[in-house]
């Protein structure tokens, strides 16, 4: 599948899918700390593996009629190989960092959690420079280093004494990070070749089964979730999971990976822009210095390169 490139359009995409991330954050905070639930009682928290599960299983069950019912089985027609691929995608990329971004966030805070998922861009360029794709250019490499250095502030790391240095926890969002970078990466790849709604509806099915096995239905009916639990995480399914994912991917048709990361730094914005305005959470000025710094890298990395115009990066197939 030939999709062409309109940068400004792909921007557009993944801007929208930091938005919905930001939302999805937001509606996180408001439910476990009491402000969703009418009368100001709290949701009961819900376990990390749990919603993580949700969130894919829940967005391949509204998307998969919807795509049968408008294109039939085309719509989940690719080839054997590349099943593997987007399965491997699934796990490794969605799956994986979905969970261990909640693990993370979990036995450390949010401020450590997204700061250390949020150095994907790093591993990316890495990739892309180690394996030839790009050149190491210096304006390329400050726009990475900008964007990181943006959401520690934005986050408000600086002065706040808001990390925490638990070892699971630290190592969690690391790999995290090395998740996001994955399905960058990998999902540029399959998003050449094919139509995003069906790179997403398998990349789904994978995780979700990935999920099945790990974590059986059983398991779940042993957490008697009730209604209010239920609502949450189906909305919550829709907005951090199938909104923004669909997004993204349309945004890797336009970007190559690099871009489409930097620019993804714009969910901790959104999230904290809005925690201020919804939840009254107070914004502080070296926030909004990070909010400028990430908002600078993004303009800087999509500025056309002095050399030679470089080819986008195409990653060979996963044996």
């Amino acid at each position: 599948m030939k999709v062409a490139h309109n940068p400004l359009r792909g921007y557009f995409y993944i801007a929208s899918a930091a938005f919905l991330w930001g939302i999805s954050a937001t509606l996180g905070r408001a439910a476990f700390t009491g402000r969703l639930s009418p009368g100001g009682a709290a949701l009961h928290p819900i376990d990390p593996l749990i919603l993580s599960h949700s969130r894919t299983t829940l967005s391949l069950i509204v998307l998969l009629p919807v795509l049968l019912l408008r294109r039939g089985g085309h719509a989940l027609m690719v080839r054997g190989r590349d099943i593997v691929r987007l399965f491997i995608l699934g796990v490794l990329g969605v799956a994986a960092s979905n969970y261990l971004y909640y693990l993370a966030i979990q036995r450390t805070n949010v401020a450590t959690a997204i700061i250390l998922q949020y150095t994907a861009p790093v591993w990316v360029l890495l990739y892309a420079v180690v394996r030839h794709r790009q050149r190491p250019s210096l304006r390329r490499s400050v726009a990475v280093g900008l964007a990181v250095v943006g959401c520690a502030l934005a986050i408000g790391v600086v002065g706040a004494g808001r990390f925490r240095m638990d070892a699971l926890g630290v190592i969690s969002a690391t790999l995290a990070a090395f998740s996001f970078a994955f399905y960058n990466v990998g999902g540029h790849s399959l998003l050449a070749r094919y139509d995003r709604w069906k790179v997403l509806i398998w990349v789904l099915t994978g995780a979700s089964i990935f999920w099945l096995l790990v974590n059986p239905p059983w398991k779940i009916a042993a957490a008697h979730y009730g209604s209010a639990q239920w609502a949450f995480m189906l909305v919550f399914s829709l907005l951090s999971v199938l909104g923004p994912f669909s997004c993204y991917f349309a945004g890797l048709q336009h970007l190559e990976p690099t871009r489409a990361v930097v620019a993804s730094c714009l969910e901790p914005i959104f999230s904290i822009v809005m925690s201020a305005i919804i939840l009254g959470e107070l914004l502080r000025p070296v926030q909004t210095i990070g909010i400028a710094v990430v908002i600078v890298a993004i303009v800087l990395i999509q500025m056309p390169e002095r050399a030679a115009r470089e080819e986008a990066l195409v990653v060979e197939p996963i044996e």
